[in-house]
C-alpha cells in the first residue's frame, strides 16, 4: 500500500467546530442588525433559545457583548437586547504600497482610533522592514497609550500590497512589486510584532473594509472593483470573500484589453489604461508624490483636458468589465472604490453609463448596478485591519472544518 497516496475528501466537523461557528453567526447578526433580543437572535439564527442564552453568556464573559436596558414589548416579559462591545477586541492593519506604508487600528466594530503612515525609501524590503515594524509599533504604542486594554485583546495583524502573487516578476515591472513578494515579509513581521499575520492583496481588503463599514455591509454578494495605484477586484461571494487558490482572484487589471499607441492598435493590461498611475502618466504627477491624493482630487474638482481624455478612455473599458463581472457572478452590486479621490469615483461611475446590458439589467433590483464606496488613501490599510476581526468573528465555511484552518 502506498503510504503517499492523496486522498481528497471534505472535512469534518465535531461539536467544537458547530460551536466556534455559532458563537460567529451570533457575532455576525450583532454587527449586521445592532442590538438584538435573546428571542430575535434565535429567530435569525435559526438556533434553539437555549443555544442562543448560552452562547449570549459565553460572549459576555469573553467582553464581546454587552446587555442594555431592557425594552418592553406588548403584553410579554420585558426583553434585554444585546451590543457588540466595541472594546471587545482590537486588531492593527498594514498597507504596503510603491512609495508609502500605512497602518491602522481598529477597534471589534471598525471604529479606527489610530493611523499612522511613512514613506518608503528606495530599496526594497531590506531597508523597508525596518521601517515598518518601528511604524507598526509606534501604532501599537499610541493604541496603547490610548487604550490600556487594547494590546491584551488585540487578534492579529493584516497586511495588504498589490498583487499578483506567486508568480515571475523583476523589479523594473512597475506594476509588481517583486522583491517585497520574495522576501520573507510575514515571518519578518510575525517575529518582529509576536502578532498572528496574514496578506491579501490590496483589492481583497478594499473589498473588507466595503464589508466592515462600507457599500457592501450586509451584502452576501458584491464586486468591488478598487482602484488605485493599479486595478483589481475584490470578490465578496456568499458572504465571504473569495481570494482564490492562490490569492490572485480578482487580477482584472492583468486582463488584456484594447488601448491605443499612435496609429496602431494594440492590446495592453486593463491596468496601464484605467488606474491611477495611467493618469498620473497624463497628468505629468509622479505617484510617489506625497500630494497625490490632492493633486489629483484639484484636477478632477475643475473642467481639465487632460482628466477628460483620461476618463472617456478608463471609463470604456470599465463598463466592459463590469458586464463581465455581471455575468460571471450575478452581484447584487457592484462597488468602485479605492485610493481615489470621490470626485473621480463618482465622475468614472457617470462617464460609466448606460452600462452595457447584462444580466445585471433587472427593474426588480433594490442595488444600483454599480455605486461608489471608500474613496480615500486609507481604505486599504483599512481592509487589512478588518481580516484579523473577520478572520476571529465572522462566520465562514472554515469555522466548522477540523482542520489547521478552522476556528
Amino acid at each position: 500500500m502506498n503510504d503517499a497516496r492523496v486522498i481528497r475528501a471534505t472535512s469534518g466537523t465535531n461539536l467544537g467546530g458547530a460551536s466556534a461557528h455559532n458563537r460567529r453567526v451570533m457575532v455576525d447578526a450583532l454587527r449586521l442588525n445592532g442590538a438584538l433580543s435573546r428571542a430575535e437572535l434565535a429567530r435569525a439564527t435559526r438556533l434553539t433559545k437555549q443555544t442562543v442564552s448560552n452562547i449570549i453568556e459565553e460572549l459576555e464573559r469573553d467582553g464581546l457583548v454587552r446587555s442594555q436596558a431592557s425594552v418592553r414589548k406588548g403584553r410579554g416579559q420585558p426583553a434585554t437586547p444585546y451590543e457588540l462591545v466595541p472594546e471587545g477586541a482590537y486588531a492593527l492593519g498594514l498597507q504596503i504600497d510603491r512609495y508609502v506604508s500605512r497602518v491602522i487600528a481598529v477597534n471589534l466594530v471598525g471604529e479606527v482610533l489610530v493611523q499612522k503612515s511613512v514613506e518608503l525609501p528606495p530599496g526594497g524590503p531590506e531597508k523597508g522592514v525596518r521601517i515598518i515594524l518601528d511604524l507598526i509599533e509606534s501604532a501599537r504604542s499610541t493604541l496603547s497609550d490610548a487604550v490600556p486594554e487594547a494590546e491584551r485583546r488585540l487578534v492579529g495583524l493584516g497586511v495588504a500590497m498589490p498583487g499578483p502573487f506567486g508568480i515571475d516578476g523583476d523589479d523594473d515591472n512597475q506594476w509588481m512589486m517583486a522583491s517585497w513578494q520574495n522576501y520573507p515579509l510575514l515571518e519578518m513581521l510575525a517575529t518582529g510584532t509576536g502578532l498572528e499575520v496574514a496578506l491579501q492583496n490590496d483589492a481583497a481588503a478594499a473589498a473588507t473594509a466595503e464589508r466592515l463599514v462600507g457599500s457592501a455591509h450586509g451584502l452576501d454578494h458584491a464586486i468591488c472593483i478598487y482602484l488605485g495605484y493599479g486595478l483589481g477586484a475584490g470578490l465578496i461571494l456568499n458572504g465571504e470573500l473569495y481570494s482564490g487558490q492562490n490569492g490572485n482572484a480578482g487580477e482584472i487589471g492583468m486582463s488584456l484589453a484594447p488601448g491605443e499607441a499612435g496609429a496602431r492598435p494594440f492590446v495592453a493590461p486593463l491596468e496601464h489604461q484605467a488606474s491611477l498611475a495611467s493618469l498620473c502618466k497624463i497628468l505629468d504627477i509622479a505617484p510617489s508624490d506625497p500630494r497625490l491624493f490632492d493633486k489629483i482630487e484639484r484636477a478632477a474638482e475643475k473642467p481639465n483636458e487632460q482628466v477628460e481624455e483620461w476618463m472617456k478612455g478608463a471609463s470604456e473599458r470599465l463598463r466592459w468589465m463590469v458586464h463581465l463581472l455581471e455575468t460571471v457572478f450575478d452581484p447584487q452590486t457592484i462597488i468602485l472604490c479605492g485610493g481615489a479621490p470621490r470626485v473621480l469615483i463618482d465622475q468614472l461611475i457617470d462617464h460609466m453609463q448606460p452600462l452595457l446590458p447584462s444580466l445585471a439589467a433587472r427593474s426588480s433590483r433594490a442595488l444600483p448596478r454599480i455605486q461608489p464606496g471608500l474613496a480615500n488613501p486609507w481604505a486599504v490599510a483599512l481592509g487589512a485591519a478588518a481580516e484579523p476581526i473577520a478572520r476571529a468573528f465572522d462566520p465562514r465555511f472554515s469555522a466548522i472544518l477540523k482542520s489547521r484552518f478552522g476556528a
